[in-house]
């Protein structure tokens, strides 16, 4: 697990090399079919020396929630446990790690009044005015959840205002269903950012000399998506559809992914810091592989 840009898959790649592991991604963004540049997905070559399950498994039109990652990885890894090797599970997305071990909880249903109520109060007001609302009501939500996040800002004030209780409270109590696997958890966790926030502005002047913008081109034009999808809500898409909608010129464009992809990754910092069960490693640290060889080896070698 790690913030984007840390280093996740070549680590996860490395370990392959050494242990009877099968990769599965944990990313939200990298299950869709022709969003490769922007959202750095493995290229072909990779893929092919190092198979990574749950990548381009959905096209942009269709959304692909918790529940449908956590169903997809517990059959992989039940297939690939019948196989005699071990799932290790490589990406960013907090919600589904936590999905996937802890069930998700029983939340209401949607309440079309009240979802009405919420986007007009937006309208007026705007969803980051929104988004501290939520701050007020629920920090711990409000802190993973993007300002410009419309929907999951208006789903998590839905829940508070049907149910009287925070989002993130609900969520914490899961299904009750118990794990069928033992856990390693390892985190790559930044304790000095500067590095990080580099890696992330270089790789998104990468992206963009390498095509991304005619990649978002590609997809408009299909005319079947808009930015209320899933998919084009993530990270450097949404700045990328503004911008070809005239929004924003090229540096105003550029440095509102960069900006956007910094307050990913803070997020998905602060999501780490939580998982108290996780062994941390600093990504920039010398010997990161050797060191995490060895928690693995440990835990391999660790009666079932």
């Amino acid at each position: 697990m790690g913030p984007t840009a840390s280093g996740k898959t070549a680590l996860g790649c490395a370990l392959s090399e050494r242990f009877p592991v099968d990769l599965i991604s944990v990313d939200s963004a990298l299950v869709y079919r022709g969003m490769d540049i922007g959202t750095a997905k493995p290229d072909q070559a990779t893929l092919a020396r190092y198979p990574h399950r749950l990548i381009d498994i959905r096209d942009p039109a269709e959304p692909y929630s918790a529940a449908d990652f956590r169903a997809d990885a517990r059959a992989a890894m039940q297939e690939i446990t019948a196989q005699g090797r071990v799932p290790l599970l490589v990406g960013g997305t907090g919600l589904y790690f936590r999905a996937l071990q802890h069930g998700l909880s029983q939340l209401p249903e949607a309440d079309p009044a009240l979802r009405e109520q919420l986007s007009a109060e937006a309208a007026t007001l705007g969803w980051p005015a929104m988004h501290l609302r939520l701050a007020q009501l629920d920090p711990t939500a409000a802190a993973r959840i993007g300002a410009n996040d419309a929907q999951r800002v208006q789903r998590a004030l839905e829940v508070i205002a049907l149910t009287g209780r925070p989002l993130s409270e609900q969520q914490r109590g899961g299904s009750g269903e118990r794990f069928p696997w033992r856990v390693l958890k390892l985190a790559l966790l930044p304790t000095d950012r500067a590095p990080l926030h580099e890696r992330i502005a270089q790789r998104f002047d990468t992206m963009l000399a390498d095509g991304f913008l005619d990649e978002v081109r590609a997809l408009r034009a299909r005319g079947d998506l808009h930015v209320d999808l899933p998919a084009i809500r993530a990270v450097g898409y949404r700045q990328a559809w503004e911008h070809l909608d005239s929004q924003s010129d090229a540096a105003e464009f550029r440095d509102r992914g960069i900006f956007a992809t910094r307050q990913l990754a803070k997020r998905q910092i602060t999501w780490l810091r939580g998982e108290l069960d996780a062994r941390a490693f600093e990504p920039e640290r010398p010997g990161l592989l050797e060191h995490a060889e060895q928690a693995l080896q440990l835990f391999l070698g660790s009666p079932g």
